[in-house]
């Protein structure tokens, strides 16, 4: 008697292993709320450990994908130096450090002569401003008394926005936001992460910032866009790359920068924006 062959698992519309997904990204933020709840500054060393990971897997993707070869440790150093600095000095000493990893970058680079020059400098400072510079952003956030709150606002409408936008897309999705660069996105599903987005801006900044809920509407909306555009920005780095992810390290989401994508520049936005609207004190 033959065997019986059971039939293939199909993926799921997301195109992503759906529990492994839902697992690591629980871990992932038992560790950052642990790391807030126990002491804020923990975050920070999430932050710098985080920052780490994402700049070799950014560099590592850079030389398979097209043989750019950036100075992998002049931005590891620098890299720390923009998160840790940020602490104490704040923009000043973000400012101070990206100008002397920039520096480092071109004296660095120059070793292997000539060839390439502009091209690999270039894209050491991306590297140096898309992962480090924007990660020091949350820990401006962090700093301030109430930083717990700022974070927890900036990571909550990050994550309404992803299950919003997942939802809406998975259930509901039928016009492409940009087929060219990321199929799977639709306008539906940005609807479903802007409302998600909004509404879990309005309760963050009332319930923890003591903030107008209409600027926590307001905070919403534009962290919304920010992260998607931000998850855009990256599928364009990948396919000029030629690659599917930037790494292996978390199933279902693939590398820590495929994770960190849409919360690069939202950390931004989110300092530019909780700044203005909630001003600290």
């Amino acid at each position: 008697m033959p065997a019986v062959v059971p039939p293939a698992r199909r993926p799921s519309r997301a195109g992503r292993n759906l529990g492994a997904a839902v697992a690591v990204g629980a871990g992932l933020g038992a560790v950052i709320l642990g790391s807030l709840l126990v002491e804020r500054h923990f975050f920070i060393g999430v932050l710098s450990l985080s920052t780490l990971v994402a700049t070799w897997e950014l560099a590592r993707a850079m030389r398979r994908g097209v043989g750019i070869e950036v100075p992998l440790p002049v931005l590891l150093v620098g890299g720390q130096a923009m998160v840790w600095l940020a602490w104490p000095f704040g923009a000043a000493g973000q400012a101070v450090s990206f100008a002397l990893t920039a520096i480092a970058v071109m004296l660095w680079r120059m070793r292997a002569g000539a060839a390439h020059f502009v091209r690999d400098v270039t894209a050491g400072l991306f590297v140096a401003a898309y992962v480090p510079l924007f990660c020091s952003f949350a820990v401006l956030l962090t700093v301030p008394e109430d930083g717990v709150g700022r974070v927890l606002t900036f990571m909550i409408c990050v994550v309404a926005s992803d299950i919003g936008g997942y939802v809406a897309g998975v259930t509901a999705g039928r016009h492409p936001m940009a087929p060219t660069i990321s199929p799977k996105k639709s306008w539906e599903g940005f609807a479903g992460s802007q409302i998600a987005g909004m509404a879990a801006g309005a309760l963050s900044v009332w319930l923890l910032l003591g903030g107008q809920w209409w600027a926590g509407v307001l905070t919403g909306a534009l962290l919304v866009v920010t992260a998607t555009l931000g998850d855009l920005v990256e599928s364009m780095i990948k396919r000029d790359l030629g690659i599917k992810d930037m790494g292996t390290l978390l199933p279902g989401h693939g590398g820590l920068m495929d994770r960190m994508d849409s919360l690069l520049p939202t950390a931004v936005v989110s300092w530019a924006v909780l700044g203005l609207l909630v001003p600290v004190g």
